[in-house]
């Protein structure tokens, strides 16, 4: 590297600093790395200041996201340092079940609060089994269902998530886009805000697949898509036996373990 360009990169770096308040950013990404970067600290770091909180936009939520899930982060990404609809809210899906509130065709009550979640598994194999046959070619990562008593000793609710790469370009978005399906009134991402689609409405839920990938019934699931290709939704579960229980290939797991942090 010749002097010219390292100084270059220096004076970048020092402007970014200087820009954000903080005397070197890299200090503090070093200090989260010790932490492993716990979520619960970032998120109280980004409430300090307003210039904390563009720090953490700008650069610590997508730092977060390639330590904690590198494989999905690298596969979602595809070569580009941007992702639809911010770092932020990727590192709000890997670790925040969204909740629930009954919906046309998902009714629950009372609804279900969304919270963090201790870890999470997410798989592109999964993902396959929510799209029709005409969308296959795309990509879509879907986590386990996190699970919510009812009370009624036969059916829990599942609320699951997920997000799709590069949805813009995306047959199902096409798909959407062809048959003129309207946006949910009263409905919003969990995640980034965006409007958002339903599913059922839209006829694109392959729901024996589906269902069985989630452990519901064919008739027991809902599940809405984002403009920013943000997935939230959720289902009657019911009880499975052992030989339901598919092995997974291609996953991601965002549990704090390092051995568990990217299968």
């Amino acid at each position: 590297m010749s002097w010219s360009s390292s100084s270059s990169q220096r004076l970048r770096v020092d402007t970014e600093s200087v820009e954000s308040g903080i005397q070197n950013e890299r200090i503090l990404v070093l200090v989260f790395e010790t932490m492993k970067w716990d979520i619960h600290v970032l998120c109280q770091t980004a409430r300090v200041n307003r210039k904390l909180h563009a720090l953490a936009n700008r650069r610590l939520w997508r730092e977060l996201c390639l330590y904690k899930a590198p494989r999905m982060i690298a596969t979602l990404t595809d070569g580009a340092g941007k992702i639809g609809g911010g770092w932020q809210s990727i590192a709000k899906l890997l670790f925040f079940c969204g909740g629930w509130v009954s919906t046309t065709h998902f009714k629950i009550n009372p609804p279900r609060s969304g919270h963090f979640v201790n870890a999470s598994r997410f798989s592109k194999t999964s993902g396959r089994s929510f799209l029709m046959k005409k969308c296959r070619e795309d990509v879509l990562y879907v986590s386990d269902p996190c699970e919510h008593k009812t009370g009624d000793k036969d059916y829990d609710v599942g609320i699951y998530r997920g997000v799709f790469q590069r949805f813009t370009r995306s047959k199902t978005r096409e798909y959407l886009i062809k048959r003129q399906v309207q946006w949910e009134e009263t409905l919003r991402c969990p995640y980034c805000g965006a409007r958002v689609w339903s599913m059922t409405a839209a006829r694109l839920i392959p729901r024996k697949s589906a269902a069985r990938r989630l452990g519901s019934c064919d008739d027991g699931l809902e599940y809405f898509v984002c403009l920013n290709g943000h997935m939230h939704g959720a289902c009657w579960l019911v009880p499975l036996s052992s030989d339901e229980d598919d092995s997974e290939d291609d996953e991601v797991n965002t549990d704090d373990s390092d051995d568990q942090k990217d299968q």
